[in-house]
């Protein structure tokens, strides 16, 4: 662009020669000068919004028996998570307890003691709670089909809590256990079946096995002992470690259901199975039978006990809840032995 200052000068001395027309031209060349086009400044970026990534929950602090509302697109339960005392920086075993017809939660911890023996071996207990509009004798629904299946009805609800709880826990994934007596048992061993990359062994008190049952009439045909379908014949998926507690005076559940534990495990993939007996007396007088079969390897498969004398309920629990047995064996000890004597191999990656 040109020096306006010099242009204009330039103007006012023509005009003083005499040059007026020259002195026009130089004063037009000066307002005709295009200017030079402004730089435009450079785009801003819109600001990039940091999303902060949530905080996850803080961990239950030890000692704490906490209640607990889980939501999933399988239904709503409530829960009790119970943390054990002692650090609260380690990895510890989970065991996830279904309680029977008409009880809570919290009944069934109290029952079970298991509490107590969580600080003792360092497990978090998880239990869920069957609610009334789901069923109101509070029983869980291992009756109909669709609770009976994988990825459906209550096991998905309870599989997704459990996944839950061992996030919110900071449970040991490789440790995960679950158990039940009654139509907790039966819903346990569906379970347990149904998510066997998830539960290591399972616990079953005063229970049966699913079988073929779908309609109500069937299913207490089933815990009569009295089963109106013929019993399954074919090969099984091989089944998780199981632990089995019954009573031989029960008279809710027939005790001919927990053989149909042994069936189930000799019907699947196992190899010759060798089974060894004990018989002994409880602290409390109860006489009991323990049975071990073992596969090939020598791993536990299955563990029976039959205790004598007793009824529909859980042995060696506490006399304050409801449907225990205080006189019989430590069910509730006898289990976390089981359970914890198990872990998941980790997976070994492939080659490249």
């Amino acid at each position: 662009m040109k020096n306006p200052f010099a242009s204009a000068m330039k103007a006012a001395r023509l005009m003083q020669k005499g040059r007026p027309m020259s002195a026009a031209f130089a004063m037009h060349g000066l307002l005709t000068t295009p200017a030079k086009p402004l730089k435009k400044a450079p785009a801003r970026k819109p600001a990039t919004k940091r999303i902060a990534k949530p905080t996850p929950p803080a961990r239950p602090l030890p000692g704490s028996f906490t209640d607990g509302l889980f939501e999933s697109k399988h239904g709503t339960i409530r829960y009790k998570l119970y943390t054990p005392t002692g650090s609260a920086r380690r990895r510890m075993p989970i065991v996830v307890m279904l309680h029977g017809c008409s009880q809570s939660a919290g009944d069934f911890a109290t029952g079970t003691g298991m509490n107590q023996l969580a600080d003792e071996r360092g497990v978090i207990m998880l239990y869920p709670e069957q609610s009334r509009s789901a069923n109101m004798a509070r029983c869980w629904n291992w009756h109909r089909p669709g609770d009976q299946l994988r990825g459906k009805g209550e096991p998905a609800l309870i599989a997704g809590l459990t996944r839950h709880a061992i996030a919110l826990a900071r449970a040991d994934p490789t440790r995960v256990y679950i158990a039940g007596i009654s139509a907790g048992g039966v819903a346990a061993a569906i379970i347990g079946q149904a998510y066997p990359e998830l539960f290591v062994a399972v616990g079953i008190h005063s229970a049966l096995t699913r079988g073929d049952v779908s309609t109500v009439s069937g299913a207490l045909a089933a815990m009569r002992g009295r089963s109106t379908s013929e019993a399954p014949t074919g090969r099984t998926p091989r089944p998780r470690p199981t632990i089995v507690f019954h009573g031989d005076a029960d008279t809710v559940v027939h005790p001919s259901n927990a053989d149909g534990f042994l069936s189930l495990l000799e019907r699947s993939p196992h190899g010759p199975l060798v089974s060894q007996f004990e018989q002994g007396t409880s602290e409390g007088g109860r006489a009991f039978t323990r049975t071990e079969h073992r596969d090939a390897k020598g791993d536990v498969m299955l563990e029976n006990w039959t205790v004598h004398g007793s009824s529909h309920a859980w042995s060696g629990g506490a006399r304050a809840s409801s449907y225990t047995d205080p006189a019989g064996p430590d069910a509730s000890r006898a289990m976390l032995r089981f359970f914890l004597a198990r872990r998941r191999k980790p997976v070994r990656k492939a080659a490249p």
